[in-house]
């Protein structure tokens, strides 16, 4: 069974730095893709940030700049560091990993944790 829980989130003033942590555990053979998405109630659920097993990143618009996307494929973590936080970026983070369970598996599935809270203040 494969887990990822995230952590790091919290209340902060605007402007302030969050740094969101999610950690894949269980039994697995490799990680590929990674990314963090957030949902606010009665908006759609959107991606944040992505970055691949060889580094490469993508942001949406709106934290290009704020946001940095990183892994540590030791520790099989992810991390999501929140600069110059504004309230519109309060919502539920989610971190999801695409996984291969079994070296012969021909795909990777995507996997995803509970969520933790941002909650940002004007």
């Amino acid at each position: 069974q494969v887990h990822l829980v995230e952590s790091g989130g919290g209340l902060v003033q605007a402007g302030g730095s969050l740094r969101l942590s999610c950690a894949v555990s269980g039994s697995f053979f490799s990680i590929n893709t990674m990314a963090w998405d957030r949902q606010v109630p009665g908006k759609q659920r959107e991606l944040v940030a992505a970055i691949t097993a060889s580094g490469a990143t993508n942001y949406v618009d709106s934290v290009k700049g704020r946001f940095t996307i990183s892994r540590d494929n030791a520790k099989n973590t992810v991390y999501l560091q929140m600069n110059s936080l504004k309230p519109e970026d309060t919502a539920v983070y989610y971190c999801y990993a695409a996984i291969k369970i079994l070296r012969s598996s021909g795909w990777y599935s995507d996997y995803g944790g509970q969520g933790t809270q941002v909650t940002v203040s004007s």
